[in-house]
């Protein structure tokens, strides 16, 4: 299996194969524009068979030393099940693999923030709700 490749923004990886419809929805949730400012998450998206199944740790063997991402989202088996699909958010940081889901609709955010250190990943992975996944900031 090759490395993941150095590309110019964020990684969406594909994992999972059994469910071309909802890799579709997913893929075109996060390139909608959202809020106000119609913020757009700046990913590019591997949609690639060799990395069918791969666990974390293969993963993150398959991460390029240096690579200038702190960290991937993965569409795998989880992800790929409706209505919410959960995306996989691994922090690349040091190796780290700390990782927590979040639905499609709030990669914009998470996104934007982390590729310009805006906001550090302790900061969404903290703000999951009780099944683990980062569907937003509360409102005040």
């Amino acid at each position: 299996m090759k490395q993941i490749p150095e590309t110019e923004n964020a990684l969406v990886l594909r994992t999972d194969f059994s469910n071309q419809a909802a890799w579709e929805r997913i893929s075109a949730i996060i390139q909608k524009p959202v809020g106000i400012f119609r913020f757009r998450a700046n990913v590019e998206f591997i949609d690639d068979m060799q990395y069918a199944d791969i666990t974390k740790d293969q993963l993150l063997e398959l991460i390029p030393k240096n690579y200038s991402h702190s960290f991937i989202i993965v569409v795998d088996r989880t992800a790929s099940s409706p209505p919410d699909y959960p995306l996989l958010i691994v922090d690349l940081y040091e190796g780290s693999g700390r990782e927590f889901r979040a639905i499609p609709s709030q990669i914009q955010g998470i996104e934007n923030n982390l590729s310009i250190a805006n906001m550090d990943f302790e900061e969404f992975a903290e703000s999951v709700d009780k099944n683990g996944v980062f569907r937003g900031f509360p409102k005040s």
